[in-house]
């Protein structure tokens, strides 16, 4: 049986915004309403408790809202800030559960199915969420009942507390229709039929409302009596397996920090043993007192588990932090999460750990380290590529772009590209390289001089320089991709060139007289050594 606990928080914008000002509001009492355009209207948008005492609402025009209360105080919406802060919070709720979902604009919604157990039952877990709330400056109402319908409505139109099934549906029925959320003409067809609370909709025939309302519209109220289960989608996915510690005291200290740590990665080892798996992606977050949370995630080319090379990679993240990880108040709560794990294949003794070889392990390990401390992206492998342009010849990708198995043999094969041998008539190895070793990406125009239109040239100016060419050798003509994307380029001819101090170079004109393309212009692609 599932459970889903439903936070609202009511007053979320003006307590956001009470709380960003400088030692925050001093008069709570005065009326105050944050107010946006709508409809090229100013409108109330939320309302602080004072406010709405005096029988303002939002949606209301603000000049209707000063011409009935004249000393209302306003100022600015700010929606990309109230969700911004509800993501926080969520964050923070991730220490109940890691299924957690925005109820947007003022709410979110917890899978609480299987946790409660470790808070001490349902109460005390619903009793903390709102502590938490609390605590942070928010007011909020909760309900956990057997579906997120039925929680969230419970949570907004009743009183809240924690719902069994049967419960849930007899408080679910007496709640008013405004718990439907349903638009302004459906709600006025409903009270002028007479009915005013869910229960009189559910013990109406649904065919009728139905073929009123919409197909979806039976189902609704299904949801909301708890009947039917419509799954939330988490905000993050879940991990294939996590373990975590909560702490009566917060910790401050790193060496705490560390050893928790490292009983962490013992737990998740025996998990993913049990499992037969290896973990390619963790990830350790770190709940602090104040609500704020830091996440670190560290990933490995090949499945581990082993606690000693996770420490090493996490100690090797720690320390390129730009920004330290500061405990503040202290962490609360510490969770270590596999959010991709692999089938491990296992090292049997001696043998097996010497044909895979040491020199592949320590490979292994060092890029796993290199990334971590210097970021994915920086750490390059070089792929063939699929075209004969130069500049497509080859890429460059991330080392753990591609998944990589653990056996030894797959990784090194996953790390060894066969490039193709040279063809019949190419240099070979004992002669001078077709390739320059150094690209120029893009291309550098140069000014050539030849001695007629299709001609190697005899002088080129580079770099402000003038180059007198001794020999020249060419011209290769590369045509242009016919599966290439985007617009089609003029063919090439390349020539290797050597100016009178010895120095090689590889131009090429791009664009031929007698095709009838615009001038051919001529351009330095590479640097020989």
């Amino acid at each position: 049986m599932r459970r889903y606990l439903a936070l609202f928080l009511p007053l979320l914008p003006t307590e956001r915004w009470r709380l960003s000002r400088p030692g925050g509001e001093p008069d709570e009492a005065a009326p105050f309403a944050l107010v946006e355009k709508q409809n090229n209207a100013q409108r109330l948008y939320a309302l602080n408790p004072a406010a709405l005492i005096e029988g303002l609402a939002p949606g209301l025009t603000l000049a209707d809202a000063r011409a009935r209360l004249p000393q209302l105080r306003v100022a600015e919406a700010d929606r990309p800030a109230d969700r911004a802060l509800l993501l926080r919070l969520a964050a923070r709720c991730e220490r109940y559960t890691p299924l957690t979902a925005l109820d947007e604009p003022h709410g979110l919604v917890l899978d609480v199915s299987g946790c409660a157990h470790l808070f001490g039952g349902e109460v005390e877990l619903l009793s903390r969420a709102l502590g938490d709330m609390q605590a942070f400056g928010f007011s909020a109402r909760a309900a956990l009942a057997p579906t997120p319908d039925c929680a969230r409505a419970l949570g907004r139109f009743s009183a809240g507390g924690v719902f069994s099934p049967d419960d849930a549906a007899s408080a679910a029925a007496r709640l008013p229709l405004a718990a439907l959320e349903a638009e302004e003409e459906t709600f006025l067809a409903l009270n002028r039929a007479g009915l005013k609370t869910i229960g009189d909709l559910a013990r109406r025939p649904s065919g009728g409302f139905a073929a009123r309302f919409g197909a979806d519209f039976p189902r609704r109220i299904e949801r909301l009596l708890g009947r039917e289960d419509l799954r939330i989608s988490p905000l993050r996915s879940p991990p294939d397996c996590m373990a975590e510690r909560h702490f009566v005291e917060p910790l401050t200290q790193r060496e705490s920090i560390e050893a928790v740590l490292r009983d962490l990665m013992e737990e998740a080892r025996a998990l993913l043993e049990r499992r037969g798996q290896g973990g390619r992606l963790f990830e350790a977050s770190f709940f602090r007192a104040d609500g704020c949370v830091r996440r670190l995630a560290v990933e490995t080319l090949r499945p581990t588990r082993d606690p000693k090379i996770l420490a090493l990679l996490f100690r090797e993240k720690l320390e390129s932090l730009a920004d330290p990880l500061d405990p503040g108040f202290g962490f609360d709560a510490l969770r270590l999460s596999v959010p991709r794990a692999e089938n491990f294949e296992s090292a049997q003794g001696e043998f097996e750990a010497a044909a895979a070889g040491v020199a592949e392990r320590e490979l292994s390990e060092l890029l796993d380290r290199l990334t971590t401390r210097f970021g994915s992206a920086r750490v390059l492998r070089i792929l063939q590529g699929d075209s004969h342009a130069p500049e497509r010849e080859s890429r460059a990708v991330p080392v753990a772009a591609a998944p990589v198995a653990a056996s030894s043999r797959t990784f090194s094969r996953t790390f060894s590209t066969t490039w193709p041998k040279p063809q019949e008539g190419e240099p070979q190895e004992d002669e001078p390289p077709s390739r320059p070793l150094t690209l120029f990406d893009p291309p550098q125009p140069i000014e050539v001089l030849a001695l007629a239109p299709d001609s190697p040239p005899a002088r080129f100016r580079w770099r402000r320089k003038m180059h007198d060419v001794l020999r020249a050798e060419g011209p290769e003509r590369i045509a242009p991709d016919w599966a290439h994307s985007g617009p089609r380029e003029p063919t090439r001819d390349y020539y290797r060139v050597e100016d009178v101090e010895g120095r090689r170079f590889w131009l090429f004109r791009r664009g031929l007289y007698e095709s009838g393309d615009d001038t051919p212009r001529w351009f330095l692609h590479g640097l020989f050594a």
